[in-house]
């Protein structure tokens, strides 16, 4: 079975050992993302924004890897304010409204203090 990884070309790949995604036969595992603006590489304030951002990579990843946001199957959100919940509630249904993963939110710290959100996802194409 073919192993294909990811790059989202972040240089933290290669230094830290990890790919943005790893698609493994019918399954695709993207690693946990967090939501830089996309041009400045700087972490909104807004948690929303945050996540929308985050979204946007990880569709990617999944594109990349052959699979579609439908195909997602499990998705671990990791946020670090319990009061964040409310407002990413209509962001996260507007993406996974009718495709309804098995999920989890974990109230946490993160390795950046103005990080806010983080999503881990497994997709399957079977």
């Amino acid at each position: 079975m073919t192993r294909t990884l990811i790059s989202s070309g972040s240089p933290f790949e290669k230094q830290v050992g990890y790919s943005r995604a790893v698609v493994q036969g019918d399954w695709c595992f993207v690693a946990g993302t967090t939501g830089p603006d996309p041009e400045t590489k700087a972490f909104p304030d807004d948690a929303r924004d945050q996540a929308r951002n985050a979204l946007a990579i990880v569709e990617k990843a999944l594109n990349d890897g052959g699979f579609d946001i439908k195909d997602v199957v499990r998705a671990t959100y990791y946020i670090t304010d319990a009061s964040y919940w409310d407002v990413l509630g209509p962001v996260l249904g507007g993406v996974f409204g009718d495709i309804r993963p098995a999920s989890s939110c974990i109230v946490c710290g993160l390795v950046r203090p103005e990080m806010k959100f983080e999503v881990e996802l497994t997709a399957f194409r079977g």
